[in-house]
């Protein structure tokens, strides 16, 4: 969340701000909430004060013999001990409802994110890569997966209803070959240090990595009081949680393997075939925790690491920076990596890489201390997909099918696939 003493003094940043995120302006009501605060805590240190007075006075009047005056003290007393009491209640109130009015704010743009609306105007950074030229009319993965008898959502919404997928034989194999792959890339080359996950979070997780309480009905609630997590940003930056770190210890670079779990409210209607837009879905996350100066660069490297997935597979993408309407709630600038499906004939993103500053750190409480220094900071926190495993299936179908419904493997999957270079097709 942001910091309530920033905005006290720069109450026409914010709004001009969140102006440019197209959102309300809420100087004015958090500067009012703290206010009314600040107030009171005077009002019971005020109080504190007396007591501590009326105590001492006490002690004046039982020495002189003046029971008249003890006795009106200690009832003083007992009248200010109750007010204390009944304003530590008021206390809790007041703390809660800022901190409510704060956790709503969204993060604030970096200077160089575009303006606008929606993703209509996101800005290209760079196309990489060529788009494959096929002598046929391209099918959707979906075609391709249920002609070979490998992709059956017929099933899998019997079981589990809409937007789950069953995948069978080489294609299960091919997905789990394709998250493989980029664990082992990420570790091995970019650094960053596998990690098994819970996949269950409690409410304070989610509240650390801005999900709650703003976007609780993007989620899955277990009746035992702990979410599903939707991405492994969620345990992953909590690992920073409640912590002071070394600064020589930064960056601190993870990665997981997850499934993924978004209930896709308000998603109606949009990408009802196929697994584009599902339920349950698997998802290499990359996390970042840096010092305050150095997370622009992460976020430059972190990008980079999630393009080279797609390098390696051969695939067509493009990079674009996302708009201020378009950027997520606790994002302060966003590059998505779209990759190209020629069955749809259109880039779609499979990666979305974010630089949050110090806005998950202050939910969290996660602080470094750099070397000598006896003052703490917040971290900063980034997180991006390294990439989406079920969209990369996808895009691997999309890419590498041949006309009679077969799919050639990229050669850098082929080790996973015990040296398989194409399924599906003619028996």
């Amino acid at each position: 969340m942001l910091d309530i003493k920033w905005i006290r003094e720069n109450p026409e940043k914010l709004d001009e701000a969140l102006a440019r995120r197209g959102a309300a302006p809420a100087a004015a009501d958090l500067i009012r909430l703290d206010e009314a605060r600040r107030e009171h805590l005077k009002r019971l240190q005020e109080l504190q004060n007396r007591r501590n007075e009326a105590s001492r006075e006490i002690g004046k009047a039982k020495a002189t013999k003046d029971e008249t005056l003890a006795e009106r003290l200690i009832a003083e007393i007992a009248e200010i001990k109750a007010e204390i009491q009944d304003g530590e209640e008021t206390e809790r109130r007041l703390d809660g409802s800022l901190e409510d009015a704060l956790a709503r704010i969204p993060n604030l743009p970096l200077d160089d994110v575009p303006v606008g609306k929606d993703e209509a105007d996101n800005v290209e950074m760079r196309r990489v890569g060529e788009r494959p030229d096929f002598a046929f009319k391209p099918r959707e993965h979906y075609e391709l997966g249920e002609a070979m008898g490998l992709m059956d959502f017929d099933q899998a919404a019997k079981i589990s209803g809409s937007r789950f997928t069953i995948l069978k034989g080489a294609l299960a194999r091919l997905e789990r070959a394709l998250g493989q792959f980029m664990l082992d890339l990420h570790t091995t080359e970019h650094g960053y240090q596998e990690v098994a996950a819970p996949l269950l979070v409690r409410d304070e997780a989610l509240f650390g990595t801005n999900q709650l309480p703003k976007f609780a009905e993007d989620l899955f609630h277990t009746t035992e009081g702990r979410w599903l997590i939707p991405t492994a940003e969620v345990p992953l930056t909590n690992l920073a949680r409640e912590r002071i770190i070394d600064a020589a210890d930064l960056p601190m670079r993870v990665t997981a393997l997850t499934p993924c779990f978004r209930s896709e409210a308000g998603s109606a209607g949009r990408d009802t075939r196929g697994m584009l837009r599902q339920h349950q879905f698997y998802k290499v996350e990359m996390v970042s925790i840096t010092a305050s100066d150095a997370s622009l660069d992460e976020h430059e490297r972190m990008t980079k690491a999630a393009e080279e997935v797609l390098k390696r597979l051969g695939l067509a993408y493009r990079v674009v920076t996302l708009c201020t309407g378009d950027m997520g709630f606790g994002a302060r600038k966003t590059y998505d990596i779209e990759v190209w499906l020629p069955g749809q004939g259109a880039y779609r993103e499979i990666s979305s890489c974010s630089v949050c500053g110090d806005f998950q750190a202050r939910r969290m409480s996660a602080r470094y201390r750099a070397e000598g220094e006896k003052a703490t900071q917040f971290v900063h926190t980034l997180n991006g997909s390294g990439v989406a495993v079920g969209r990369a299936l996808i895009a691997v179908m999309e890419n590498y099918q041949n006309e009679d419904g077969s799919i050639t493997i990229p050669p850098v999957l082929r080790p996973y696939m015990a040296g398989v270079e194409r399924i599906g097709g003619p028996a």
